[in-house]
């Protein structure tokens, strides 16, 4: 009865999330000053340093390992001030995101899911209360603010307004290269059904091959193209002509060429571990073996910005763009556990007619799966990085494999349960017999 009542106000439930983070941040603050194993994730201090340099008039790229866009340092300037508030601004910045993130997740789910307060905000609460999206925003990932510029994005989609889904989509792009991906499942989403009247959507199925081409070029269609090139295209000049070619090599280029080999879920992983040093385990720099890391973006961009979007896209957009994110992160070659989030924010809108609520049995064996394969792979982790014992060959590799396995049937899930929603056509044709 309580925890119905906690359900029923928004108030409380966005109280919580902030209170939550709060926790995190004074936890961190207070594990940072007494523990070896710091809670801060490494990447912040890449950041703040990048702030730094940038507050001496140096470019970020001075700052080793720094691979973003000019505009994160500069969002995150005020740590570079005295004082351990500053310092922790960026992370407070990010944990604001988290819950402006969950904030648009709820008008979401009202608006465009039609749900009540009390049960939109128990599917929020799956990104608002969630412990792991707290701990990632407040050790100083910035997969918060990701998420507050995705969830606009969408939420600018399903409002149809396209020029402001342009620029949203044009400046996350810039922002953090993969939502690229979406512009496939958004211009296919935009079909003349989104924008006309039953009897001329209805139309449609009476037109020639000729003329389901000339109407795919539409207005919404060329207008997101527009916003979305321009948006990217200006700051993508403007951080050029301010910080010269590194700005693209480590903001672009740099990503194409990545190998992480450490902290990586990846089933590559062991490949890109074996081609960090391939002398010393006697192999040839430039075998067949080691070219296989650049084919690994070919599995990944064909299902998550091709097979999937085209398939899904006018169906479902939230739950295609959650199959796109999920297909993207499990191929790919570096796999971290910041990733996750990209698609757990789209998880709200996915679950509530989802295989994985309607049957228990299923949706417990999933999450129980999920959760097992990454503490397999992690005690494997721990025995390399901490106890020092290779486990590279064979264990660590075959819990890579392990948790791709479980991810690939997670995914088979989420399009079985999409692809089993009617599109628009089939919605304005039954309105049409009825």
């Amino acid at each position: 009865m309580a925890l119905s009542s906690f359900f029923r106000s928004p108030v409380l439930v966005f109280t919580a999330s902030v209170v939550l983070r709060a926790v995190f941040l004074i936890y961190g603050l207070w594990q940072d000053a007494n523990s070896p194993m710091k809670y801060t994730d490494i990447d912040y201090y890449v950041f703040t340093d990048a702030a730094r340099y940038i507050s001496r008039g140096q470019p970020p790229y001075a700052r080793d390992t720094y691979r973003y866009t000019p505009l994160l340092a500069w969002l995150i300037y005020p740590t570079v001030w005295s004082g351990k508030f500053w310092f922790s601004f960026g992370k407070i910045l990010f944990a604001v995101g988290d819950v402006a993130t969950g904030w648009m997740m709820f008008r979401i789910l009202k608006e465009y899911k039609k749900m009540g307060d009390e049960r939109a905000l128990k599917f929020a609460s799956i990104w608002l209360l969630n412990p792991m999206v707290a701990t990632i925003s407040t050790r100083g990932s910035s997969e918060g603010l990701l998420g507050v510029f995705v969830t606009a994005l969408l939420w600018a989609v399903l409002a149809k307004n396209v020029p402001l889904a342009g620029f949203l989509l044009g400046f996350t792009v810039h922002f953090k290269i993969y939502p690229f991906i979406y512009a496939v499942s958004i211009v296919w989403f935009l079909d003349e059904t989104q924008f006309q009247s039953t009897k001329s959507a209805a139309s449609q199925s009476s037109r020639s091959l000729f003329g389901q081409i000339q109407a795919f070029i539409t207005l919404p269609r060329l207008s997101l193209a527009f916003y979305s090139l321009f948006t990217f295209t200006v700051l993508n000049l403007a951080m050029y002509q301010m910080y010269g070619w590194p700005f693209l090599e480590h903001s672009y280029l740099y990503h194409l060429i990545r190998s992480d080999h450490r902290h990586n879920f990846s089933p590559y992983n062991t490949l890109l571990y074996l081609n960090s040093s391939p002398n010393q385990l006697g192999l040839e720099s430039g075998s067949a073996s080691f070219e296989l890391e650049r084919l690994a973006f070919l599995p990944q961009l064909l299902l998550s910005a091709v097979f999937i979007p085209l398939a899904l896209a006018k169906k479902d957009l939230p739950n295609t763009m959650l199959a796109q994110t999920f297909a993207f992160v499990t191929f790919n070659k570096v796999c971290t556990s910041q990733y996750f989030l990209w698609y757990m924010m789209f998880l709200p809108y996915y679950l509530p007619q989802s295989t994985l609520l309607q049957s228990a049995p299923i949706g417990i064996a999933a999450i129980v799966a999920w959760i097992a394969g990454q503490a397999v792979w992690l005690q494997q982790g721990f025995q390399l990085e901490f106890n020092g014992h290779s486990t590279f060959l064979p264990r660590l590799w075959l819990s890579s494999i392990l948790f791709f396995l479980v991810n690939a049937i997670i995914l088979s899930i989420i399009i079985y349960d999409t692809k089993q929603k009617p599109t628009q056509s089939d919605i304005v044709q039954g309105k049409k017999k009825q």
